[in-house]
């Protein structure tokens, strides 16, 4: 599943290609990309013709075009990209791509806007903002790194109280939004700290150094645009990102770590994985 890089990646797009435009009408063929759209496909094409976009917004995975009907009404158009979900800017004669469930097209001669799902975990729907302009879905998501409202000590503090392992924590979208399976791997290797390790025992310090670590790793993975592993991830113009090259834990199970060359360990982790060096980042020993 994307995570905030590869978010932000697409957000970015959508800014530069989406924003100030207005939507002349929307079509909507895969009645499960409308599925969070409780009055269904046709009624989400019926709201959404006529509607401007003022922005592309995003807190940690989650993304939203902020869009205003005549009368400066805020509504927002929430954009899950599931685990295959991608927003391609295309013109409108080009061909229409395998797997594609909505297309919004635009008062102007630009391009189109399409929604391409191959396994349809993703979707579309409308929602209503607040007064910040977050969409109700997202109200509960904590801020993450790159927010102006993120707030480390009060994230450390709530870590702090954690009875649970610190990976669990990182995960939990509600203390800290953003960092998923990949990236809490790679910020656990930078910090030389296993996952399993329980929150509340770890100092203030070390906590505060995981989430620097998360940042920065996050950080280098947009400037690289993303971790694409297959062509499920890219980013508007349809381009993969390339950070899958310089990950030093995830997906990097039997090659040499790079601070002591012992080959890295994969282990099932909550119907995913983790990716860690058993000599550098050791287990905990009430867990092994």
């Amino acid at each position: 599943m994307p995570e905030l890089p590869e978010v932000e990646v697409v957000r970015r797009g959508l800014q530069a290609h989406v924003v100030g435009r207005r939507i002349d009408s929307a079509i909507i063929t895969g009645p499960r990309a409308a599925r969070r759209h409780l009055a269904g496909a046709a009624d989400l094409a019926d709201r959404l013709a006529g509607k401007d976009v003022t922005a592309a917004r995003r807190r940690g995975k989650y993304l939203w075009l902020a869009l205003a009907d005549r009368e400066g009404r805020a509504q927002a158009l929430v954009l899950h990209l599931g685990m295959s979900g991608q927003l391609l800017v295309s013109d409108a004669g080009t061909t229409t791509p395998r797997h594609c469930h909505a297309v919004l097209r635009f008062g102007d001669d630009g391009p189109d806007l399409r929604f391409v799902d191959p396994r349809t975990f993703g979707g579309l729907a409308l929602a209503e903002v607040d007064a910040q302009g977050i969409p109700a879905p997202v109200a509960q998501i904590a801020a993450d790194p790159f927010d102006p409202a993120f707030d480390q000590e009060s994230v450390v503090r709530r870590l702090k109280a954690r009875q649970t392992a610190i990976k669990r924590a990182l995960l939990d979208q509600r203390l800290v939004s953003g960092i998923g399976n990949i990236y809490a791997d790679e910020a656990l290797w930078r910090a030389a700290l296993h996952g399993e390790r329980r929150a509340s025992a770890l100092t203030r310090p070390v906590l505060r150094r995981v989430l620097d670590h998360a940042s920065d790793v996050m950080g280098e993975a947009l400037e690289q645009g993303g971790t694409s592993f297959d062509a499920m991830y890219v980013n508007v113009n349809g381009a993969s990102g390339y950070f899958d090259r310089s990950l030093n834990a995830y997906g990097q199970q039997g090659r040499p770590c790079a601070r002591c060359r012992t080959p890295i360990r994969r282990e099932e982790f909550m119907n995913r994985s983790s990716h860690y060096c058993p000599r550098c980042q050791p287990r905990p020993r009430a867990t092994r």
